[in-house]
């Protein structure tokens, strides 16, 4: 039970921090569908920091991992901001490019970087940080905790604060009903889009970085992150584009999602008879149902999704 408790927080801080970008993007009026590429790059800048950086204080290792992190997942939604508002291309397509690309560029990126600290002609897109994954460990008796879950309450916390009340906040959620409206009072609606996207990236790259190293000491990074940035798109959507909402919905998603994970540990569930692809399909089915039972009542912002035209009426 201790396993499926520490699970649980792991998988609710990654969900909560990228399902929290995907919905400053989408109130800005850009749908974010690239959160899975976003993590992905987040992930890598984060993981080789941890190797290259194993033998510094843990002080250390802990700041520049969380920065390359969201660094790197800033840079990959800058992509997103430049096609969709800019050029005004298909918002849908460009994230599931940035998905297609990230992948693949992780895996070139890091057994590039493997090569040249093995001079081996062959080798994988693994990286080892065991030394980088115990800097963020905290032991509180038999319960591990990590400081990236620590770091994703505070955030959470800061981002429920920022949403309520500051005007800033207002200002993006206002671009992403009525652009037009906004603009005519003065808001610089392509500056409050870029705001939002970037905040998306910011938080999709950290929860990247949590998603691999939080429970993990090495991966493999031509696996990407398994689906978790399309499950963080069903957590925002569960969640009515609102951060407490958002919060509650991550921890529901992630329980279902931390099953696949000890349910050989626990006794009355490894004793039903349910084979353990059942277990580790779970969290694909709960958002299924969930949002085949919600849509109906979703409300997304007005104009996400539709490129902004300032000479519109």
């Amino acid at each position: 039970m201790v396993l499926l408790i520490q699970y649980t927080l792991i998988f609710s801080a990654v969900l909560i921090l990228v399902a929290l970008g995907g919905m400053f993007s989408e109130r800005s009026g850009i749908i974010n569908l690239g959160l899975e590429g976003i993590m992905v790059f987040g992930a890598m800048a984060g993981g080789l920091v941890m190797v290259a950086m194993a033998d510094k204080p843990k002080a250390t290792i802990i700041i520049c991992t969380l920065l390359a992190a969201a660094l790197a997942g800033m840079l990959a939604s800058l992509l997103i901001a430049v096609a969709c508002i800019n050029f005004k291309a298909d918002q849908t397509l460009i994230g599931t490019a940035l998905n297609m690309l990230s992948v693949a560029a992780a895996t070139v990126i890091v057994k590039g970087y493997n090569t040249a600290r093995s001079n081996a002609k062959d080798v994988s897109a693994k990286l080892d940080y065991v030394k980088g994954h115990n800097a963020f460990v905290i032991q509180i008796g038999k319960l591990q905790i990590s400081w990236f879950i620590i770091i994703a309450a505070i955030l959470l916390v800061c981002a429920i604060f920022f949403f309520y009340k500051t005007k800033l906040a207002l200002r993006i959620r206002a671009c992403g009903e009525h652009p037009q409206a906004a603009d005519s009072v003065g808001i610089n609606v392509y500056a409050m889009r870029y705001i939002g996207v970037l905040m998306s990236g910011f938080l999709g790259g950290l929860g990247g970085i949590i998603y691999i190293a939080a429970a993990n000491s090495t991966w493999h990074y031509d696996y990407g992150v398994a689906g978790a940035g399309f499950l963080a798109l069903a957590v925002m959507i569960f969640g009515q584009w609102k951060p407490e909402r958002i919060a509650w919905a991550a921890v529901l998603f992630a329980l279902f999602r931390s099953l696949s994970n000890v349910y050989m540990g626990i006794g009355f569930l490894h004793a039903l008879p349910i084979p353990g692809t059942v277990y580790n399909m779970f969290p694909y089915i709960v958002s299924l149902l969930v949002l085949a039972f919600t849509s109906q009542n979703s409300r997304a912002p007005k104009a996400e999704g539709i490129p902004y035209d300032k000479g519109a009426r």
